[in-house]
């Protein structure tokens, strides 16, 4: 099988040269080249014909995300974007996530040593490369204010007000944060609250969460240790850090705490998941969108056999169809769903009652 060809555009030689050395170490990738600015980098590519593209965000002559743009436009590849821990720098490359890059990751510095990043830097490659370019069809653009739910959806808000005793678990990897924008955006004010692990590293998990509040009818940001889960509100698990779902009487709240990477991830969807199970039960829904690996795949067997209703996306909306895969291969997904149809069937499940076919098979 042909490895992954990996062209590194970043205009520190010191970044070049460790991510050359890491990518290196295995067998099933291959470092075709590197560049110090996109100028080097776009004749590379003509060249070179890479599968996978690591791209810096902050760069002479011209910046990543111009080149993105530019780059997505006229010759797409799928692209890790690469950045410094910056306020400033998340933001940009959460525009370039928009823009089409399919992962997110932080340059070594700081608490982020060599060793975190390593590891991360050939699974986001790996990722990287089943990504696919879905039609401009299937990408939505919710206009900030309030859109409806999905198209033709109908759901009482009578019956959705009797539903403040649920919570609503969400996990996402490659391809997640337009596709939790894409449902989020479509949800009422008045949803039960949505606790949300989307792979990415600190600090960027701020800026989305404060991008999705910016555009969401419900209240979004990223959780602290010890907030409670409350109608309105939607609680985005910090970078690097696990995000567990907890119960005091009738109050959910969550724990924000360290720990060690769980299928190769901190925060981990399997962990989310497998404390909904344990403190929710039925009263708890599970969505498992678009990426790659096996994360959530088990929490959200151990979720549909406590009594929740589960969800997964569908293959054709997926950007990678790893993760909801491999959930359903393990039996653990009521319903599989497309992204535009996610918001009504989880509005849906809200206010039925009863559990789900796949539950009724395995018991």
């Amino acid at each position: 099988m042909e490895p992954i060809k990996v062209l590194i555009v970043d205009d520190s030689a010191i970044v070049r040269k460790i991510f050359a050395q890491e990518i290196s170490r295995h067998e099933d990738m291959e470092v075709v080249g590197t560049a110090p600015d996109p100028f080097v980098a776009r004749d590379k590519i003509v060249q070179l014909k890479p599968h996978v593209i690591t791209l810096d965000i902050e760069m002479p002559r011209m910046d990543g995300l111009s080149f993105l743009k530019k780059l997505m436009k006229y010759h797409p590849i799928p692209t890790v974007i690469v950045s410094s821990l910056t306020t400033r720098n998340s933001r940009m490359a959460l525009e370039a996530m928009e823009c089409g890059a399919v992962e997110v990751l932080a340059k070594p510095g700081g608490s982020f040593s060599v060793g975190d990043m390593s590891l991360q830097l050939v699974e986001k490659i790996r990722s990287a490369s089943q990504a696919r370019f879905l039609p401009s069809s299937r990408k939505t653009a919710p206009a900030p204010g309030g859109r409806s739910p999905s198209p033709g959806v109908s759901v009482n808000p009578q019956a959705l007000s009797e539903t403040t005793h649920k919570v609503i678990a969400m996990g996402a990897s490659t391809g997640g944060t337009e596709a939790l924008k894409s449902v989020l955006t479509q949800l009422p004010s008045s949803c039960p609250g949505i606790v949300v692990v989307q792979h990415m590293p600190p600090r960027f998990t701020t800026a989305f969460a404060e991008r999705l509040n910016g555009l969401c009818r419900m209240e979004v940001r990223e959780a602290r240790d010890g907030d409670s889960v409350s109608p309105g509100l939607a609680l985005i698990a910090p970078g690097n850090f696990h995000m567990l779902l907890k119960r005091s009487g009738a109050r959910y709240y969550v724990e924000v705490k360290n720990g060690p990477l769980v299928c190769h991830q901190r925060p981990s969807v399997d962990v989310l998941f497998h404390s909904a199970a344990r403190v929710a039960g039925a009263n708890a829904l599970g969505v498992i969108m678009t990426g790659m690996g096996r994360d959530g795949a088990r929490g959200m067997l151990e979720m549909l056999r406590s009594g929740a209703h589960t969800l997964a996306q569908d293959e054709a909306t997926s950007v990678v169809f790893g993760m909801p895969k491999e959930a359903i291969r393990q039996g653990g997904v009521c319903e599989v769903v497309s992204l535009e149809d996610m918001p009504g069937a989880i509005l849906r499940a809200l206010v039925a009652t009863g559990r789900c076919r796949n539950m009724e098979k395995q018991s």
